[in-house]
């Protein structure tokens, strides 16, 4: 009976809504007739739940924010001290710190035990640098916390910072240095950002190979020893928790730790470029970044609420005045936008970016020339202001929606000495704003003959010459070598040795005797080049001719189509499937064709060549094996052997190479030694760079002296290349 009567309800229910659908409603006189007369309703006041602030009597600042939607914890402790305060000779050394804080365990757990341990609960306690401060975090089950905690606080206070993870760290640091050249995005801002705070702030400077070597385990110690103090910190704990026992436990934890002593604030010296044109050629690209800079301000300035407004108007979104015309009406560039910069900490960078394909650099630098300048003959309007704030203001309730994000906004105020209720004041500051205000910063803040405009970008593609605007200065991007390098170099020898040059004919008469070698002047190789990253293994079918001492020819597989590579002497390209042909670099020519002259087919054919040295230096093990480490100056090439003296194999080399454009410490493990048409040779190379897997070489087959077409080398007919 009850199952009916509910099933009645339903049903009538049912009908009244399918009905009340298609009943017209009464037509007001005030109807809107269009969606613009739709009345917009105000706002309801907005007020976040606010953390409570605790300050123990070591100066320890705590804010604890409650939030029991879900069964979690989560804190994060910012202790005052970052990447601005390292020493100059040791850029780099915050970073590192924050690697190695958290991967070098404790003097009581490992860093792979404490994997193990938090993995097995589903929680995490990571560290971190800053350029103003380092951060420890933890987030668990509110079920485990007491767990996690301990490591926390055990990391926080007691951290082993272990050699071989600092090695690891460094290697890593090494690698991010060899690949900072590769994209032009990253180039540019690197760059602007020294242009607009001087190359030596400490807020631009770049780690560099020499200054991560020279950090050593005991600079973290002592890092740690100078500013993690408690009344450096401040931490924040929100999550399903109550308030009054967590202060009781964060209190059992921290109060009896001593405060530390009151360290000097930093005199850091902001000097920017001289305003003009700076530019770096990148010939591998089809596209610019262009990036006018100065230095920005403050938020803390007075006039910071009409400059967000200024901002968002101008250059903040698609409906700024910026890309409104340079993108959507000129069509010039893919990107554009930018502002007068503000920090808390420190001041902004003024800058203003695009992105555009090559033949259109000039233009879209004179076109923005053309917008900065309007400003002060077409001010801001009434309407683009409202817009402005519009976006602001519906924008800002996503700062706070969540009580995590509330708590990270007042531990960055207490970070850096603003009001508590500053966020709170944002929204009527920015209704505050008028026409006038926001001309009137426009007016004091943004000069177009006081930016630095730097240019990234392909210069024999640019429609006109940068130097066609006024003086260029081209910026030296490239990377100073590693410490080791010149040594290396000054290893190379210029002449043999006896033992080095006994080992040289072992070499020679293990892969098959000098008749054999010298008659070959060319090889012809299929493979499977095998790349190793991050994201897995990509092989690919690989096919090359090399005719002794400087050409090759390569055609590669790929899931886009056959990429074809040539370099000799007077040309070095590559032609990409759908990108058209690209110019190979100066340098990355020149570390080709010097691999041509590395392969031991070349050295062992050129052993007794006036130019060809060998000098024994020393023992290595390799495997099980102790090696004969041998230095070979092949035609000007260096390479460094470690040769097995009872089979004359060459185990491994080493050698400086490139990987994207930049120096790194190659390595390569020969195996699979196999007679291949009356010679015996490696079918299997393990490659390393840097320290880190980077691919293997497996060949099938070997062809030597092949008949080979001289049109193999050309470099065909130039097409235009896709643009962006």
């Amino acid at each position: 009976m009850n199952f009916k009567m509910n099933c009645q309800r339903i049903a009538l229910s049912t009908i009244l809504v399918a009905a009340a659908l298609f009943m017209p409603l009464p037509r007001s006189s005030a109807q809107a007739t269009n969606w613009q007369q739709i009345p917009i309703p105000t706002l309801p006041a907005f007020h976040p739940q606010q953390p409570k602030r605790i300050e123990l009597s070591n100066g320890m600042v705590i804010f604890l924010q409650e939030d029991h939607e879900l069964p979690l914890i989560d804190g994060s402790a910012r202790i005052r001290g970052g990447s601005s305060s390292e020493p100059a000779g040791k850029v780099g050394l915050v970073d590192i710190f924050g690697e190695v804080w958290r991967t070098g365990g404790t003097k009581a757990q490992t860093g792979d035990q404490l994997d193990d341990f938090l993995e097995v609960r589903a929680a995490k306690v990571e560290t971190g640098g800053g350029v103003d401060s380092t951060t420890i975090s933890l987030s668990c089950l509110k079920g485990d916390f007491d767990d996690v905690f301990k490591v926390f606080a055990d990391l926080l206070q007691n951290p082993e910072f272990r050699a071989d993870k600092l090695d690891l760290a460094q290697k890593q640091a090494d690698d991010g240095i060899s690949r900072r050249n590769d994209e032009i995005g990253g180039i540019a801002a690197r760059e602007s950002a020294k242009l607009a705070y001087g190359a030596d702030n400490p807020y631009a400077r770049e780690p560099e190979y020499s200054t991560i070597a020279a950090i050593t385990r005991q600079d973290l110690l002592d890092w740690h020893q100078t500013y993690v103090h408690p009344n450096r910190i401040i931490l924040g704990i929100s999550g399903d928790f109550d308030s009054g026992a967590m202060e009781t436990k964060l209190r059992a934890a921290f109060e009896s730790w001593p405060k530390g002593p009151t360290l000097p604030k930093d005199d850091i010296q902001f000097r920017p470029a001289k305003p003009g044109y700076y530019l770096i050629p990148k010939e591998d690209v089809n596209q610019s970044s262009i990036h006018m800079v100065a230095l920005g301000t403050t938020r803390n300035n007075p006039d910071y609420y009409a400059i967000a407004v200024f901002n968002e108007s101008f250059g903040g979104g698609f409906s700024s005045r910026l890309f409104n015309d340079i993108r959507t009406k000129r069509g010039l560039a893919y990107n554009v936008g930018g502002g007068i910069g503000t920090n808390f900490g420190h001041p902004g960078i003024l800058q203003f970016v695009m992105g555009t394909k090559s033949q259109t650099t000039i233009e879209s630098v004179q076109a923005m020339d053309e917008d900065i300048d309007n400003l002060a003959k077409q001010p801001i309007t009434d309407e683009e202001i409202k817009q402005a704030k519009d976006a602001i203001l519906n924008a800002f309730i996503f700062r706070l929606d969540s009580p995590d994000k509330v708590l990270a906004e007042r531990t960055t105020y207490e970070f850096y000495g603003y009001p508590a209720d500053w966020l709170d004041k944002f929204p009527a500051e920015i209704q505050k704003v008028t026409a006038t205000d926001v001309n009137r910063v426009a007016a004091k803040y943004l000069h177009r003959d006081q930016l630095a405009v730097l240019v990234v970008g392909n210069t024999k593609e640019f429609d006109k010459p940068l130097s066609s605007l006024g003086a260029v200065k081209e910026i030296d991007i490239a990377i100073p070598p590693p410490p080791d390098a010149k040594e290396e170099e000054n290893a190379k020898p210029t002449e043999s040795n006896e033992e080095g040059k006994a080992l040289a004919a072992k070499v020679v008469a293990a892969m098959g005797g000098e008749a054999k070698l010298a008659a070959i002047k060319a090889v012809k190789a299929e493979l499977t080049l095998t790349q190793k990253t991050p994201q897995g293994e990509f092989p690919m079918q690989m096919e090359t001719v090399v005719v002794f001492p400087d050409h090759l020819h390569a055609e590669m597989q790929t899931p886009g189509g056959t990429m074809n590579i040539v370099v000799t002497p007077d040309a070095a390209f590559m032609a990409v499937p759908g990108q058209g042909m690209r110019d190979f670099p100066a340098s990355q020519k020149a570390e080709t064709l010097e691999q041509i002259k590395r392969d031991p087919i070349f050295i062992a054919s050129h052993w007794k060549d006036p130019n060809v040295f060998f000098r024994a230096a020393g023992t290595e093990k390799v495997g099980d094996i102790e090696a004969r480490i041998v230095d070979v100056n092949a035609a000007g090439t260096a390479i460094r052997w470690f040769v097995d003296p009872q089979s004359g194999h060459i185990l491994k080399e080493t050698y400086r190479t490139l990987s994207q454009g930049q120096p790194v410490q190659g390595e390569t493990d020969l195996e699979n030694w196999k007679p291949v048409n009356g010679l015996n040779l490696p079918l299997l190379r393990h490659n390393k760079q840097n320290g880190q897997d980077s691919s293997t070489s497996e060949y099938s087959t070997l062809e030597f002296n092949p008949t080979v077409d001289p049109k193999l080398f050309e470099k065909p007919a130039e097409k235009p290349s896709a643009q962006p």
